[in-house]
């Protein structure tokens, strides 16, 4: 289809008007809205309070019926999907396993392993299997190993003490309580895999240090065309090590029900600590595991202190319970202990059993209390997790059943590289070829969704508009929802000037809010939206005079509304809007630590704008039309609220003023929004306004091929428009069909 995407040029009267728009946006303007709160107040915002960190209270509100569950789990497997970079899920390239150096120990064997998750990127791990079971088909678990890696050694001193304490039984075994889990699961029949966490034992590729002590940016691994992990390009993407880590599980669960001999419908997995939190976050996304055993992560309390453990968008109005419960109906057991999981039987196991009980599976959850045992996986726990994956994976073992010791594997028999089998190169080339490679297949799988036709725009806007949806983090909020205090009622120059506040009770959110209402002519019950960057201030030019723009709206008989987005106008005591977004107290330079469990600046300011547009539609207003208007650095923030809202808005004018996310230098700019580059940037946002009205001002749509394609896609071709600058032909556009 040949595109009739409709571009306006530009003349000698747009160019006088772009020569006194720019003088209009570079030098100093002093003009001042009216005030909705009392001088030197700022609204009564929660969001003007702390941030929350990884140390705040995440509390499971189970939903009132299984619908409602069935549709927020779906939600919350998308979220995860995204955040782990896994949206839309990459495509599975060989493996090319390599097993070698058997080991024979009473009742089981255990073989080195190595496979590529990615091409020339290692998975490194260890292979228990049982014993004389040849023909036989097996079940499987994986052990993602958590912090201190799978070689992790109490040493001779400490063990002894554990065993006086009841937390170990055997000093030779039991210094290694990672392997001894691996071990026994053997002994009781189960093919068993313990692979390495990124920086641990033979993963070396990424180092120790990189994966779970960074601290400082690097400057010189922040570059739009080369980047490591950690920076504002890589966090634009969704790459992070988070991500890699929750892949190479998904890679080591294929590599195990690949297996000869493994029953791929018997398959659990169980880790505890950092390998907690994998199993949460595998099993809620992989539908393979029949049980889990996710140990010491499960809490409403801290969710996990590493870099692995976080990465940006994860845990945004949600905690481990609740992802925890993306498991359920499968059956699900953990303990609690004397660290952050202490609460569990009062916090959070209580909505777990709500949960599976409202489902019907009430016994297939499992909290045991161990609070006399400090953070762990030890012997006692292990006991309860042997239990549950007799029952649950059908071994039909006699109960009790008691972990037995075994002569620990030496380093020779440990150590996956060697000379037949090198050690593959790793550092700052692995880290860049990584990322590189990354961000390469999710461009051509983003390519490859380009819409065509009718079909193929309901996928685009499946995957694409989907993972904005989790981006922004917000829906319209639904009639009823916004309460409005009346505040003011004046009659300007031409136009009846209201303010008002609105308020979102569910979330704690105030919007100080002004409506401009026409008297020169009938009202032709269209309402425009206008968000300006500088927010309700840009709309004036004096207290009772409005800019030209705006007046011709007005004299078209169109309403107007505007209002402060979060930290612009009064939400700013002095007025200065902030150049750097806040961040958590943690010092180490990372953004997960601050949006795995915020929303940022940018998502919040278009959450005000969906808060309007849902006062619009649903309050006294109730317009044949609404319209958006989003100009002086506002375009992106409204070209994201647009592709939210769908057929609510008719109309919309977006100056883009040619703002890409891939330009950012920092996470800590307002304008930043994790994973905004890997879905097709600001173009990206646009094409998901098809098929509606839109106008482009600072962007050419003949020139954007996601948008061409979108609309056209769509059999919409003329109805996405460009005006060069001239915002003034831009807003005569808006009113065309007014009539």
């Amino acid at each position: 289809m040949t595109s009739r995407l409709r571009s306006r040029p530009i003349g000698s009267f747009s160019l006088l008007f772009c020569a006194a728009v720019f003088v209009l946006l570079v030098v100093p303007s002093f003009a001042a809205g009216p005030r909705v709160f009392p001088e030197g107040k700022v609204p009564q915002d929660s969001r003007l309070g702390e941030l929350k960190d990884l140390n705040g209270y995440f509390p499971f509100e189970v939903p009132a019926t299984v619908d409602a569950w069935n549709e927020r789990s779906k939600e919350l497997k998308r979220r995860v999907l995204v955040a782990t970079g896994l949206w839309p899920m990459p495509e599975k390239t060989p493996l090319n396993p390599v097993i070698h150096g058997r080991v024979e120990r009473d009742g089981f064997t255990v073989d080195k392993v190595f496979f590529e998750s990615y091409p020339g990127h290692y998975v490194t791990g260890l292979l228990f299997r049982p014993e004389g079971t040849s023909g036989k088909k097996l079940p499987a678990v994986l052990c993602p190993h958590g912090h201190g890696g799978r070689l992790q050694d109490y040493g001779a001193k400490k063990v002894r003490a554990l065993i006086s304490q009841g937390a170990e039984r055997f000093e030779a075994s039991g210094r290694f309580p990672k392997l001894a889990r691996c071990a026994q699961l053997a002994r009781m029949g189960c093919v068993t895999f313990i692979f390495d966490m990124l920086g641990y034992v033979d993963s070396g590729q990424i180092t120790y240090q990189l994966a779970h002590r960074f601290a400082e940016q690097r400057p010189e691994f922040e570059n739009k065309k080369k980047w490591g992990l950690y920076s504002t390009q890589a966090e634009l993407r969704l790459q992070s090590i988070m991500g890699i880590q929750t892949w190479n599980s998904i890679r080591a669960l294929d590599f195990l029900t690949g297996l000869p001999g493994v029953d791929p419908k018997r398959v659990g997995v169980t880790g505890g600590s950092g390998g907690g939190t994998q199993t949460i976050l595998l099993c809620a996304i992989d539908s393979r595991p029949i049980v889990a055993f996710p140990n010491g992560m499960v809490s409403t309390s801290m969710q996990g202190g590493c870099t692995c453990e976080n990465c940006s968008l994860l845990r945004i109005g949600t905690g481990n319970v609740e992802l925890a419960a993306l498991f359920a109906p499968k059956p699900q057991g953990m303990t609690a202990a004397n660290d952050w999981t202490r609460e569990m039987m009062t916090k959070g196991y209580p909505q777990l059993q709500q949960l599976y009980g409202m489902i019907g599976r009430k016994q297939d959850v499992l909290c045991a209390p161990q609070t006399y045992f400090p953070h762990n996986y030890n012997y006692v726990t292990r006991a309860v997790m042997y239990s549950w994956f007799n029952k649950h994976l059908k071994l039909g073992l006699e109960e009790p059943i008691v972990e037995e010791d075994w002569q620990p594997l030496t380093a020779e028999e440990y150590t996956v590289w060697n000379d037949k089998h090198p050690k593959p190169k790793g550092g700052d080339e692995h880290e860049l070829y990584l990322a590189k490679y990354i961000d390469n297949e999710s461009n051509r799988q983003l390519a490859a969704l380009t819409p065509k036709d009718a079909t193929s725009l309901q996928r685009y806007h499946e995957v694409v508009g989907g993972a904005f949806e989790t981006l922004i983090g917000r829906r319209l909020p639904p009639a009823g929802s916004i309460e409005r205090e009346k505040v003011g009622k004046k009659k300007r120059n031409g136009y009846l000037e209201f303010t008002d506040i609105l308020r979102v009770k569910k979330y704690g959110e105030e919007l100080p809010v002004v409506s401009l209402f026409p008297q020169t002519k009938t009202w032709n019950e269209h309402v425009a939206i206008w968000v300006d960057g500088e927010g309700k201030d840009g709309l004036f030019n004096t207290d009772d005079d409005v800019k030209p723009e705006v007046r011709k709206l007005l004299d078209a008989g169109t309403s107007i509304v505007t209002g402060d987005l979060l930290f612009q106008g009064e939400f700013v005591k002095l007025g200065n809007p902030p150049t750097e977004t806040r961040k958590v107290a943690n010092k180490r330079e990372f953004a997960g630590y601050t949006f795995t469990y915020n929303h940022t600046l940018f998502a919040r300011r278009v959450h005000d704008i969906l808060t309007l547009i849902s006062w619009v539609k649903h309050d006294e207003h109730r317009p044949k039309q609404i319209h958006l208007v989003g100009v002086n650095g506002a375009g992106p923030l409204v070209a994201a609220a647009r592709a939210i809202v769908g057929g609510t808005i008719h109309r919309a004018v977006i100056d883009t003023q040619g703002f890409r996310f891939v330009d950012l230098k920092s996470f800590r700019n307002p304008n930043f929004l994790p994973g905004a580059v890997k879905y097709g940037d600001v173009p990206g946002l646009l094409s998901l306004a098809a098929p509606h009205k839109l106008a482009l001002l600072g962007d050419d749509v003949n020139k954007l091929s996601p948008v061409s394609a979108a609309y056209n896609a769509a059999g919409a071709p003329d109805a996405a428009t460009s005006f060069d600058r001239d915002r003034s032909a831009a807003i005569g556009w808006l009113t065309e069909d007014v009539q």
